[in-house]
C-alpha cells in the first residue's frame, strides 16, 4: 500500500522521528499536538508541516499514527475516528493490551485500527532528540486485532517499511508479557541501583567506571513518561520484578552467610551468575541472530573535535568494519578509551595499523 500522506500525532521522541523517517522517504507529514512549542520545534526540525483539522490541507490523510502516552491512545483514536482524520490508524505506545481494550469500551472503530510498537527509543525524550534513523534495523510490533482491516494491517506494514524497521506480528498479550521482560522490568531495575547513587559518597562517585553508566544509563528517562507506561503493563511488570527481587534477596542471604563465614553459600550466588551469563547470550545480535564473539581494541583517544573520525578513517583504510563502539572518558582527563569491537581476525591488522600511524593501543 502506498502512504503519500501521514498524520502524527504526539511530537515526542518516537513521533517526531517518524515523522522524520517518513519525510526521508517523500511521505507527507502533517503534524498535530497539544503543545504548540513541540510542535514547532519538530516542524522547524523538518517533521513536517502543523495540522490544520477542517481544510483541505488535512484530507486524504492515509494514515495517523497515533504518539501519545498508553493511557490516552484511546481517546484520541476515538476522536480522530470521529471527526473522519484518516483512513487508517495505529498507535506506537509501549503497552498494547490496555489501549485496545478502552478502545473497545468507547466504541472505536476496531476495523481501521492496527496498534504497534517500535522497540526503539533512547533515555532522552521531545521532538529536539528525534532522529530519523531511529528505527533503522530494529523491530516494530505489530499487534491487529481479529477486527483488523487487512488494508490497515498492509497499511502499518508499509509505514514499518518506510521507517527501516523490520515488523514482528504478535498478539497484544504477548507483547506486553514480552515487553515487561526485555524493557519494563530492567527499567525499573535500572532506576533501583540508579537511587543507590542519590546517597552515594563523593568517594563512590569518584571510582564510578563504565560498569555503572552502563547499568544506570536508562534510568534517566522522564519519570512521568515511564510512569504511564509501567501503569499500563502493571501485572506482568510486577511479575518480572518479583521474580527478580527473589533472586537478589537469594543473592543477598547467600552473601550474607559468606560473610559469616559460610563458604557453602558461594555455590548460590555461582549459580546466579552463570544464569546471567546464559540470559546475556541470548540476547539477538545486531542483525537478529545469534550475538556474534567480537574481538574489542582500545585505543586512547583525545577528547578533542575529529578524534574519533581520524580513528575510523584508520579502520576504512585497512578495511576494516566496526561492529560496535564505546567509549569510556577518564575522570579529571582530556582523554579516554575507545573500545572498538571488531571481527576476531581483524583484531591484528587493526592493531598494526593503529600503531604504524601513531595512535596508543594498550
Amino acid at each position: 500500500m502506498d502512504l503519500r500522506t501521514v498524520l502524527v500525532v504526539g511530537t515526542g521522541l518516537i513521533g517526531t522521528s517518524t515523522a522524520l523517517a517518513l519525510r526521508k522517504r517523500g511521505v507527507r507529514v502533517l503534524l498535530a499536538d497539544r503543545d504548540e512549542g513541540a510542535v514547532r520545534l519538530a516542524r522547524e526540525l523538518g517533521a513536517g508541516e502543523e495540522w490544520r483539522p477542517g481544510t483541505p490541507q488535512a484530507e486524504g490523510v492515509d494514515l495517523a499514527v497515533i504518539a501519545v502516552p498508553p493511557a490516552a491512545v484511546a481517546t484520541e483514536l476515538h476522536e480522530l475516528q470521529r471527526i473522519g482524520a484518516a483512513r487508517f490508524y495505529t498507535d506506537v505506545a509501549s503497552v498494547k493490551g490496555e489501549p485496545i481494550h478502552r478502545a473497545r469500551q468507547l466504541g472505536c472503530d476496531l476495523a481501521s485500527y492496527v496498534a504497534s510498537h517500535p522497540l526503539a527509543g533512547r533515555e532522552k525524550s521531545g521532538p529536539g532528540a528525534a532522529r530519523e534513523d531511529l528505527f533503522l534495523g530494529r523491530p516494530w510490533a505489530l499487534c491487529p486485532t481479529e477486527e483488523a482491516d487487512p488494508e490497515a494491517k498492509a497499511a502499518v506494514l508499509r509505514l514499518i517499511e518506510l521507517c527501516g524497521a523490520n515488523a514482528v506480528e504478535v498478539s497484544a498479550i504477548d507483547h506486553d508479557r514480552a515487553v515487561a521482560v526485555v524493557s519494563h522490568a530492567p527499567h525499573v531495575a535500572a532506576s533501583a541501583v540508579a537511587a543507590r547513587l542519590a546517597d552515594a559518597t563523593d568517594v563512590a562517585l569518584g571510582l564510578a567506571g563504565q560498569g555503572i553508566r552502563d547499568v544506570t544509563r536508562i534510568a534517566g528517562s522522564d519519570p512521568g513518561l515511564w510512569l504511564g507506561i509501567l501503569s499500563g503493563n502493571a501485572g506482568p511488570v510486577a511479575e518480572v520484578l518479583e521474580a527478580v527481587a527473589n533472586d537478589l534477596a537469594d543473592a543477598a542471604s547467600a552473601l550474607r552467610a559468606l560473610a559469616e563465614g559460610d563458604g557453602t553459600a558461594t555455590d548460590e550466588i555461582t549459580q546466579l551468575l552463570k544464569r546471567g551469563v546464559a540470559g546475556h547470550d541470548r540476547i539477538p545480535g545486531k542483525h537478529g541472530g545469534p550475538a556474534s564473539a567480537y574481538a574489542v581494541v582500545q585505543v586512547v583517544i583525545g577528547d578533542r573535535p575529529g578524534q574519533l573520525a581520524r580513528l575510523f578513517q584508520v579502520c576504512d583504510e585497512v578495511g576494516v568494519n566496526v561492529e560496535d563502539v564505546r567509549l569510556e572518558h577518564a575522570p579529571g582527563l582530556p582523554l579516554g578509551i575507545a573500545e572498538l569491537s571488531v571481527e576476531p581476525g581483524a583484531a591484528a591488522t587493526l592493531t598494526e595499523a593503529l600503531h604504524e600511524r601513531g595512535w596508543q593501543v594498550p
